[in-house]
């Protein structure tokens, strides 16, 4: 399995085929939010730029905003969601992604954490 990188926003993004990459939520972020009960998904090309807003998931806690680690285009969409919100919540780094975006600028990756700065950045944040 591709490396994950992580943003400071808890979402993760792995490089699935060339400058296609899978984006999801960290394992910490589904565990913040508790129990997943909706998600909103962007449409296949739908432009984003880093850090844009990208989709939304929504618990019995709260809706939050999930954000593009990268620039780029959507080309697919994680359809199991619609029907199976709580596959966010069992394989968050699995069958739990969210979109798939096309990546403009693969220098955009630099500025992402690797799973060793993301577990320091979570356990200097709580």
């Amino acid at each position: 399995m591709a490396e994950l990188r992580f943003t400071k926003d808890h979402e993760w993004i792995r490089v699935a085929d060339g400058d296609t990459c899978e984006v999801g939520i960290s394992d910490f972020a589904q565990g913040q939010l508790g129990d997943v009960v909706f998600v909103e998904l962007p449409e296949v090309g739908k432009t984003i730029a880093k850090g844009g807003q990208a989709a939304v998931v929504e618990s019995v806690k709260a809706a939050s905003d999930i954000y593009a680690p990268v620039s780029g285009s959507v080309v697919a969409v994680n359809d199991a969601l619609t029907g199976e919100p709580g596959l966010v919540n069992t394989d968050p780094t699995g069958k739990g992604w969210f979109f798939k975006i096309k990546a403009s600028n693969t220098a955009e990756f630099q500025d992402l954490m690797d799973q060793a700065a993301y577990d320091a950045f979570v356990k200097s944040q709580g």
